[in-house]
């Protein structure tokens, strides 16, 4: 299974996200908000020092519905700078702010063979719910093995998700890894 979060680095909740990972040995990928990144540096380093891998998320997190085709890359393009300066890595997966993103985009990354991240279950951690309702969700319709789960680390709401679950997760045969680069 592929944890993913997005949003961060937050210095209220990534630490204790970071923390409840290592004890469970768990891998992940971070798709961060370049200002984020600018703003929360030793955070970024100790993503990438914990072994986890990061993505891109955009530099401001705007409607990218409502950016021109050059605003949107422009987006990309400075956060992979930002970035870049932690993992050595010129070039991130990418998701777009709420999923949303045009044809133009995507043939953009296509022809520059870059990667669009997506997901394949959402939490929907981002719901303002409370996370034991969340989590029962989970166990009613549970992740499949190669999964890609959408989650975020500007709350509490998935680590506290993440207490109960990623347990019972292991013992079902589950690891956890960062999406490949």
């Amino acid at each position: 299974m592929y944890l993913t979060f997005d949003d961060g680095p937050n210095p209220d909740h990534t630490p204790a996200l970071l923390e409840l990972l290592g004890r469970h040995g768990a891998k992940a990928t971070f798709f961060l908000i370049g200002r984020e990144a600018e703003r929360y540096p030793q955070l970024v380093e100790r993503i990438v020092e914990e072994g986890h891998s990061l993505g891109n998320h955009s530099y401001s997190h705007p409607m990218f519905d409502a950016l021109t085709h050059t605003e949107q890359w422009v987006e990309v393009e400075r956060t992979d700078q930002v970035l870049s300066h932690f993992d050595g890595r010129s070039h991130h997966g990418f998701r777009p702010p709420r999923g949303v993103f045009s044809l133009l985009l995507t043939l953009r990354f296509a022809f520059s063979r870059r990667k669009l991240a997506y997901w394949s279950y959402d939490t929907l951690d981002y719901q303002k719910r409370e996370p034991d309702e969340l989590t029962e969700r989970l166990r009613a319709a549970p992740p499949r093995a190669g999964d890609v789960m959408l989650m975020h680390d500007d709350s509490d709401c998935s680590r506290r998700m993440l207490e109960k679950l990623l347990p019972e997760w292991k013992q079902r045969g589950f690891t956890f890894r960062a999406l490949p680069a």
